[in-house]
């Protein structure tokens, strides 16, 4: 799940370098600000629309060099899109592949949940792959980018490099309740306003109920949903700082939202069309495939144990838990730690002894 807005944190921490200890788990080098550990902004160089049929069509584009070893980044959501600032985390020495899923961002129909599932994004990761002529690749996916990294890659190993993943979701009940339900006790606050709107009687099971609401013909419910779904989702991605102040979001804002969180509760309903027993099915045939797993610390979207669950379903998996970050990829230590390590891949085509130092 990915929270609508990525926050960038600053932190006064500097940059130190870091070595795997006994477990396997990478203490993350840090950035002084999310700035400094972004690469440069940069535009595409091609961009395109891929029939991939059932009435949908995606956006792609490219960014960095032609020439380069090719990576892809799989967005957050379900329902969110890529971003101009998805381009940063990459170095531009990549020849770096981003589109937007079925009924996300720029892809068309906007919304469309119809012939719109995991194993149709799956399905469209492959032929825009055969479109661009691209034999194999890096895939880096974060949240539920994450997840449907590690449906791809097991279905089509021989196309993968290896994947670097970050903030893992692993799309089961357990996940979807924590957000919903299990990190109320962090914010309370919060989430008595999240569960407020709900019936007295739903509220110890509020994903059922949210993606009821949101899903439904009703368009003021589900945008009043919405904005509550939005303002949990940002209270909890600021950890170690201020919350914003309870029922910030507007309902402009909600509306203009409605399309993504419709699909994304179309997925959750579903748990992703996967599930985390089949996700794990996936990591374990992932073995022998060069995989990077890094996770905030003080994640409260997405819990550290997940990364430490598919860390050890994948033996010789590199995991860094990284210290002062959350959920968001430009939380500055995150962003950081993600930069050093698609880095280190492109220097030497594999994460062994990753992080090095002096990274970047």
């Amino acid at each position: 799940m990915q929270p609508m807005n990525e926050p960038e944190l600053p932190t006064s921490t500097e940059p130190r370098a870091a070595s795997p200890n006994s477990a396997g788990v990478v203490p993350p080098a840090n950035a002084s600000t999310a700035g400094e550990a972004l690469f440069p902004p940069i535009e595409p160089f091609a961009t395109g629309v891929l029939d991939v049929g059932d009435g949908h069509r995606i956006y792609h584009e490219q960014c960095g060099s032609a020439d380069g070893p090719a990576v892809l980044l799989l967005h957050g959501g379900p329902g969110s899109g890529c971003s101009p600032r998805h381009r940063q985390l990459l170095n531009p020495r990549w020849r770096i592949v981003l589109f937007d899923q079925r009924g996300c961002g720029r892809s068309t129909p906007q919304g469309e949940w119809r012939s719109n599932t995991t194993a149709d994004l799956v399905a469209d990761i492959e032929r825009l792959r055969a479109h661009l002529g691209i034999g194999q690749w890096l895939v880096f996916g974060g949240s539920w980018g994450a997840s449907l990294a590690l449906a791809y890659c097991a279905q089509h190993r021989s196309a993968c490099r290896g994947a670097l993943l970050r903030g893992i979701f692993l799309t089961g009940k357990a996940d979807i309740d924590w957000f919903f339900n299990g990190a109320g006790p962090l914010l309370p606050e919060h989430w008595a306003r999240l569960a407020s709107i709900a019936p007295a009687a739903r509220r110890a099971s509020l994903s059922a109920w949210y993606c009821e609401r949101v899903a439904g013909g009703d368009d003021e419910a589900a945008i009043e949903a919405v904005r509550h779904w939005m303002d949990w989702e940002e209270a909890l991605s600021r950890p170690g700082f201020p919350p914003p102040a309870a029922g910030t979001t507007k309902r402009i804002t909600a509306a203009a939202q409605l399309a993504k969180y419709r699909l994304q509760a179309h997925y959750l309903r579903h748990e992703c069309f996967m599930g985390e027993a089949r996700a794990l099915e996936f990591a374990h045939a992932m073995q022998g495939l060069p995989l990077a797993i890094v996770h905030g610390r003080l994640d409260l979207i997405c819990r550290p144990a997940n990364a430490w669950a598919l860390h050890r379903a994948v033996p010789g998996s590199r995991l860094c838990f990284v210290d002062g970050a959350g959920h968001s990829p430009f939380d500055s230590p995150m962003a950081h730690a993600l930069t050093a390590a698609g880095d280190h891949f492109l220097t030497h085509g594999s994460f062994a002894g990753w992080p090095a130092s002096g990274a970047r």
